[in-house]
């Protein structure tokens, strides 16, 4: 595909920009009802946009100032797993308000004993007539302290393969039997949290798909997460790029030591390996394919990637570094400290670095399976 973005007359930002001109300060159910939060998805929820039109709109955007609402684990995982394997009800009870930003969701997938093996979970859902008891403990679960709704995996039937008997719920976080319990990070902020259920039941008409599906919907969900995780910015697709420190440097007098100016210099070819990795996905992800391995390629380049950003801020602070109230180069206060601390959960959160080599080694280079020394 051509990297080149189209002109001032191309249709597509005309017509966004005629619309911003309308929406100064749009809402987000105003941007979620004029398909802009999700151009690539089909109508009504998007507008079908091809990859050239989905990141002309996204440019508009920025440069109107206009952020989407923020909902990562909705919009960027549960949303797409509902579209793809939802009934109607649910995607026209759940995709719009998600997509507005009215309801927060979490995911409640990893548990204490099963994270990076996630096909080892031992949460039950007992059916129970028109409802599902679920019995078990989730971990790592972010933002459920205040998430509205969850996607929930859970085992419906235990005596088959571990892959097997795995079902896939909506879940109202709100329900009784639902305990949440917060896991402070290093940080000293609070977005992780412990979930607990005891005999919470769930409708039946939560389930997504059908009844011992949910490994292969998960599989949807991982990869549209491991595409989320893998945006711009160096935190998971949130916060500051390499770009941005690339530009503080550049404002503050350069560098001049040869060092410096080395690892500034691969950060910036890094972030372009990375952003044209990410037309790639972009380019699957509206052609409505799935996306394939080429997602954990870049979140494992793109974890690194943040680590690395992180890393050479705190460097080129100095002694100050490490101080909450510094900023690097007379950058945002705070702002790159928490990144430096944050960044050692990227390459585990979302797949850790071992497992997605592990996919790329299998599915992207042909090599063999893990050899069993069991025996």
């Amino acid at each position: 595909m051509d990297f080149e973005l189209p002109g001032e007359d191309d249709p597509t930002r005309r017509a966004t920009r005629e619309w911003l001109a309308a929406h100064a300060r749009p809402t987000g159910r105003e941007l979620a009802e004029a398909g802009y939060v999700v151009p690539h998805w089909p109508r009504p929820w998007g507008l079908d946009a091809d990859p050239v039109a989905q990141l002309v709109i996204d440019d508009e955007l920025r440069r109107a100032k206009v952020g989407r609402p923020v909902n990562p684990i909705g919009i960027g995982w549960a949303g797409p797993t509902i579209l793809h394997a939802g009934t109607p009800e649910q995607k026209e009870r759940y995709l719009l308000p998600m997509l507005a930003g009215e309801e927060l969701w979490c995911q409640l997938f990893s548990e204490p004993g099963a994270g990076s093996d996630l096909a080892g979970l031992s949460t039950r859902a007992v059916r129970d007539g028109d409802e599902y008891v679920v019995t078990g403990q989730k971990i790592w679960t972010s933002f459920g302290h205040v998430a509205r709704l969850g996607i929930l995996i859970a085992r419906t039937d235990s005596h088959g393969p571990k892959h097997e008997g795995i079902t896939y719920l909506i879940c109202p976080m709100d329900t009784a039997g639902i305990t949440v319990r917060p896991i402070v990070e290093m940080t000293g902020e609070h977005s992780f949290n412990e979930v607990f259920f005891d005999s919470v039941r769930i409708p039946v008409t939560n389930r997504v798909g059908d009844e011992g599906d949910g490994w292969r919907l998960a599989k949807v969900t991982l990869s549209n997460e491991r595409v989320s995780l893998s945006g711009e910015g160096a935190l998971w697709g949130r916060g500051p790029t390499a770009h941005d420190l690339v530009a503080l440097v550049r404002d503050r007098g350069g560098a001049s030591d040869p060092l410096v100016r080395q690892r500034l210099a691969s950060l910036f070819i890094e972030a372009e390996v990375l952003r044209l990795i990410r037309l790639r996905t972009v380019s699957a992800a509206v052609s409505g394919r799935q996306p394939g391995p080429e997602a954990s390629v870049r979140k494992a380049m793109a974890d690194e990637h943040g680590q690395h950003i992180m890393s050479v801020a705190k460097d080129l602070a100095g002694t100050a570094g490490m101080l909450s109230d510094r900023g690097p180069l007379g950058g945002p206060v705070g702002l790159w400290q928490y990144g430096y601390l944050f960044a050692p959960a990227l390459t585990i959160g979302g797949g850790t670095a071992q497992v997605q080599r592990n996919i790329i080694a299998e599915r992207v280079l042909g090599l063999p399976h893990d050899v069993d020394v069991s025996s």
